[in-house]
C-alpha cells in the first residue's frame, strides 16, 4: 500500500472515529439536555425571531459589526451546503426514508443549542490582538472560563482552520460544471479537463477574493442577497414537485414516520441504523453544536446576547426542517430512491429533478450548487481566518487569505479521497470544546434570559 493509500485510509479511519456513537450522543444528547435545562422557554419565542430579523430592535450604536439578518445569513451560508442536497440523497440511500424522521429530530433539538452557543459568543465576545471585538466558541471558552480552559480554545481554532479549508465545495462545483457545461460545449473532454478546472479554480478564487476584501460585512451583504435567493429557488422547485405528485404526499410522510420507527427500508430491518444515520446527517446538516456558525453571530450588532441566541435557534429550522424536508421529498414523491440503481447523492437529486423538469432540471441544480457553494466559500474563509487569528495574531491573518485561495484552486483539480476524511473529522473535532463550554455555561445563559424574555413581556403589556 502506497504512502497516499495509507494517509487516506487513516483520514477516512479518523473520520468515522469522530462521528460515531460517542460525537452523536455529545451533540444530540447534550441537546436534549439543554432543551430540558431551558424548559422548552426558548421555542416559546420563535415569533420573536421573526422581529428582530426585520430590525425592529437594531441599533447602529451597539457593539458588532453586522446586522441580526446579516449575521444569520453567514451563518446559514456555512450551514446551507451540498449537505443539502447530496446528504439527503445519502441519507436516504443508506438508511431509508426513515432517516430524514431522525433528520428532523436533530433540528427540533438543535434549536435549543444553536440557542445557547450563539448567545455565548455574544455574551463573551473578547478583544483580538488587534483590539477589534471577536466572538465565537474559542473566545467564549477564553472569557468565559477562564485561563485554565485555553487548551481548549486552541483545539477548536486548530480543529476550525483545517476544518473549514474549502476543497470539497470547490471540487464538487468544479465537477459539476465540468460534467454539466464544459463537456457537452467541448471546453473539455472526460480524459483531459486540467485546464478547464485550473481556470475555473482561479475564476473562483478571484471572485472570492473581491467578497472577502470586504471582511465580515461584505460578507454578510453577499450572504443576506444570496441567502434568501437560494431558498426562494430550491422552494420554488420544491413546490412544483409537491403539486405535481400532491396525491402522494400524505402517503409518504406515512412512509417517513413508519419506517423511522421500524426500519423496514434498511437490509434486516436495523432500525439502530436508520436512527444513527438520521442523527448523524443532521447533526452535520445544520451543525448544532459544532461551533462554526457561532463565528458568525458572535459579529452580530447588539448589546442583548439573548436576542443573538433568538435569530440563531432559526438557523435548524430553516437548514433542516425546510430545506432538506425540500431535497427528501423531491427524491421520494419521483421515486428515484427506489428506481436510481446504484445512484446516490447529488445524482439521485439530479435524477429527482430532470423526471419533473426534463430539459432544465440539471442546470437547475448547477445553479442551486453553485450560489451553495460559492457562499460557503466565501463563509469559510471568515472562520478560518477568524481561528488564525485567534492563534498567531490578528496581524498574521492575512496571510491566511493567499493560502486560502490557493486551496480554492487545488480543490479544484485534486481529488478529495485523501483530505476529505480530515476534513470532516475536524469538524466534529471542533464539537468538543463547544459543548463543553456550553455545558458549563448554560447557567449564565439561563440567568440572561431570564431577565431578557420577563423585560420582552413586560414591554409587551
Amino acid at each position: 500500500m502506497s504512502v497516499i493509500n495509507q494517509l487516506e485510509a487513516a483520514f477516512n479511519a479518523f473520520a468515522n472515529f469522530m462521528w460515531s456513537t460517542p460525537l452523536v450522543v455529545l451533540l444530540v444528547g447534550g441537546g436534549i439536555g439543554l432543551m430540558l435545562y431551558s424548559r422548552f422557554r426558548p421555542y416559546y419565542h420563535l415569533g420573536h425571531s421573526l422581529a428582530l430579523l426585520r430590525g425592529c430592535y437594531n441599533d447602529e450604536h451597539d457593539p458588532g459589526h453586522v446586522s441580526h439578518a446579516q449575521a444569520l445569513s453567514t451563518a446559514l451560508s456555512g450551514t446551507l451546503g451540498l449537505g443539502n442536497v447530496a446528504g439527503v440523497a445519502i441519507a436516504i440511500s443508506a438508511g431509508g426514508p426513515g432517516a430524514v424522521f431522525w433528520m428532523w429530530v436533530t433540528a427540533i433539538i438543535g434549536v435549543t443549542t444553536k440557542f445557547y452557543t450563539a448567545s455565548l459568543a455574544v455574551m463573551y465576545r473578547g478583544r483580538d490582538s488587534s483590539g477589534v471585538l471577536r466572538g465565537g466558541p474559542m473566545y467564549v471558552i477564553r472569557e468565559g472560563l477562564g485561563k485554565c480552559w485555553y487548551p481548549l480554545a486552541v483545539l477548536f481554532a486548530v480543529a476550525g482552520v483545517l476544518g473549514t479549508l474549502p476543497l470539497f465545495q470547490t471540487n464538487q462545483l468544479v465537477s459539476l460544471l465540468r460534467e454539466v457545461v464544459a463537456i457537452p460545449i467541448g471546453l473539455a473532454t472526460e480524459s483531459q479537463h486540467m485546464t478547464f478546472d485550473i481556470t475555473a479554480g482561479v475564476v473562483l478564487a478571484i471572485l472570492a477574493l473581491l467578497v472577502v476584501l470586504g471582511r465580515i460585512e461584505r460578507i454578510g451583504k453577499l450572504t443576506v442577497r444570496l441567502v434568501p435567493s437560494m431558498l426562494l429557488l430550491y422552494i420554488g422547485m420544491t413546490l412544483i414537485v409537491l403539486i405535481r405528485y400532491w396525491r402522494d404526499i400524505p402517503e409518504v410522510f406515512m412512509l417517513i414516520v413508519n419506517d423511522a420507527f421500524n426500519g423496514a427500508s434498511v437490509a434486516g430491518g436495523a432500525l439502530g441504523t436508520v436512527i444513527m444515520i438520521g442523527v448523524r446527517r443532521g447533526a452535520f446538516s445544520n451543525e448544532a453544536g459544532i461551533g462554526t456558525e457561532s463565528m458568525a453571530h458572535g459579529e452580530a450588532k447588539t448589546g442583548e446576547p439573548i436576542r443573538e441566541g433568538v435569530v440563531a435557534m432559526t438557523g435548524p429550522i430553516i437548514d433542516t426542517l425546510i430545506v432538506c424536508s425540500c431535497t427528501a421529498f423531491m427524491i421520494l414523491l419521483t421515486g428515484v430512491w427506489q428506481t436510481g440503481g446504484d445512484m446516490e447523492g447529488v445524482a439521485l437529486t439530479a435524477a429527482a429533478l430532470e423526471k419533473v423538469f426534463p430539459h432544465s432540471g440539471i442546470y437547475l441544480l448547477l445553479l442551486m450548487v453553485a450560489l451553495l457553494s460559492f457562499s460557503t466559500i466565501v463563509t469559510f474563509w471568515f472562520y478560518g481566518s477568524k481561528c488564525v487569528g485567534f492563534l498567531l495574531g490578528a496581524d498574521k491573518a492575512r496571510y491566511y487569505t493567499p493560502l486560502y485561495l490557493l486551496m480554492i484552486v487545488v480543490g479544484a483539480v485534486t481529488t478529495l479521497e485523501l483530505v476529505n476524511g480530515l476534513l470532516i473529522g475536524m469538524y466534529a473535532m471542533m464539537a468538543i470544546p463547544t459543548m463543553v463550554s456550553t455545558f458549563l455555561l448554560a447557567p449564565r445563559v439561563n440567568e440572561a434570559a431570564h431577565h431578557y424574555f420577563r423585560k420582552m413581556d413586560s414591554l409587551a403589556q
